[in-house]
């Protein structure tokens, strides 16, 4: 019997069972396989026959969680990394070539600025950049060289609302690989490939694992470009370790519950914030205040997670609150079951000129909270607190 719920498909996505018809798939330990015979072992290498080989190429834990994740994002294929950022990386690596260009929204994580911006103009690769409110402008920074359309909705850290229907139909019109990073949403909450999105990529240290204990990246979409993908991974080692997909895997079996807890949680959170007279601005897209409100509706089910606010008074204020937290967490992470307050102006996008912060929305006073499982009335209270401990 097949389902179209997704979490369904999490919890009963299973690669294989063992002789010992175990419930629950069990850990692969294994660097590699061993074959029948010599014509077993050319034909396997020659892939005539799709099977394991090697855990750096397949592994049945890794197996097992890209499967699930291309069901709930209704993606061909996909591979799965190391981390959220090897994905990113090895994305890029295996379909772009010396002189290709990207179009990309200015608002993106920090780290995948960083690769556009310092490493792949070492191989000639340049980027061209829009703001999310001048999405009407993306045609004008189309070269004959373009090749891929890159967005993340909700942007980290402003959670600003990117029209993904929108970009698919200019992906489409100009040929351009459309990639979306889908960490914030999740696949529960968004799909970006049903908007036109040609790869889909997750960190899948954040919401995917949920409590902060492993590392993980993941891409998935069309069959084609994942193969160009795998073929990149397989001999450059940036495969996912059996065990973190494993993890993983069963992460997913919660992450329709987690998340909706999540979500939940995070707008008590931003109806709180923005009531506060020390707050001056409240982001989180389903808060009828945010600016692509109605946008966030169309393509998401929920929220998600993250709430962004500005503190009145700056970097200094933003520093002074996060010493005032007593109950959440000081931490670059988010996603966790714990929640998570981050200054970025001092922090995860210091490296930045002001000008360039400005460009993504990242303000001096701008915090990211990651709205964790703890009971919301005790969320609320150390925020308040710690509010109050700016005045």
């Amino acid at each position: 019997m097949t389902s179209n719920h997704i979490e369904t498909q999490a919890i009963r996505t299973q690669i294989e069972r063992t002789e010992f018809l175990e419930h629950s798939n069990p850990l692969y330990l294994t660097s590699s396989f061993v074959f029948e015979d010599a014509e077993d072992m050319r034909a396997s290498f020659a892939e005539e026959k799709r099977r394991n080989i090697y855990s750096r190429f397949t592994n049945p834990n890794t197996s097992e969680f890209v499967s699930k994740i291309c069901k709930m994002e209704g993606a061909e294929d996909g591979y799965a990394f190391a981390t959220g950022m090897s994905a990113v990386f090895s994305t890029f690596a295996a379909l772009l070539n010396s002189d290709d260009h990207i179009v990309s929204s200015r608002s993106i994580f920090g780290s995948t600025n960083s690769l556009f911006t310092k490493f792949l103009p070492k191989w000639n690769i340049e980027t061209s950049y829009f703001k999310v409110n001048e999405v009407d402008h993306i045609e004008s920074l189309i070269q004959p060289n373009t090749k891929v359309l890159y967005a993340e909705s909700p942007t980290n850290p402003a959670v600003d609302i990117l029209d993904l229907d929108f970009l698919g139909q200019i992906a489409k019109k100009h040929n351009l690989i459309f990639i979306v990073d889908n960490c914030f949403a999740t696949p529960y909450l968004q799909q970006p490939i049903q908007f036109g999105a040609d790869l889909v990529i997750h960190s899948a240290t954040k919401l995917i694992d949920g409590q902060g204990r492993v590392l993980g990246g993941v891409t998935v979409g069309r069959a084609d470009l994942i193969r160009e993908i795998y073929l990149f991974s397989r001999n450059t080692g940036p495969a996912l370790s059996p065990f973190n997909a494993w993890i993983l895997s069963k992460s997913l079996e919660t992450l329709v519950v987690r998340v909706e807890r999540h979500c939940e949680n995070a707008v008590k959170v931003a109806e709180f914030l923005e009531t506060h007279p020390q707050v001056q601005l409240v982001k989180y897209p389903f808060l009828p205040s945010h600016p692509q409100y109605e946008i966030a509706k169309k393509q998401m089910k929920l929220g998600g997670n993250v709430v962004s606010f500005e503190i009145k008074g700056g970097v200094d204020a933003g520093r002074n609150f996060l010493n005032s937290i007593k109950l959440c967490s000081l931490s670059a992470n988010l996603g966790d079951t714990r929640t998570i307050v981050t200054h970025p102006a001092s922090t995860t996008h210091s490296k930045l000129s002001v000008e360039d912060r400005l460009e993504t929305s990242i303000t001096d006073g701008l915090i990211r909270v990651s709205v964790g499982l703890e009971n919301v009335e005790d969320i609320i209270a150390d925020l308040h607190q710690a509010l109050t401990n700016e005045r």
